[in-house]
């Protein structure tokens, strides 16, 4: 079980790792485009921050459930 739970965190961490790579990246072409641009990426930045939230909190409820919580949270992850 616990083998699950630490691959399952695992992969949640470089999950959040992409999100943070893909919102440094993001938001660099942000900072350089003209202003009409800046508005299309400011709304893909939130989203991609929201889900990088969204990461996190499971990583965090991962963290936290102990074996018996554990089967019922990794139905939600999927």
């Amino acid at each position: 079980m616990t083998d699950n739970r630490d691959a399952c965190l695992r992969k949640l961490k470089a999950e959040l790792d992409e999100w943070n790579a893909k919102i440094d990246l993001l938001a660099a072409k942000a900072d350089q485009a003209g202003a009409d641009a800046k508005i299309g990426y400011q709304q893909r930045l939130e989203d991609l921050r929201a889900k990088r939230a969204e990461v996190k909190g499971k990583i965090a409820e991962l963290q936290q459930a102990g074996e018996g919580a554990w089967e019922d949270l990794k139905h939600g992850l999927d």
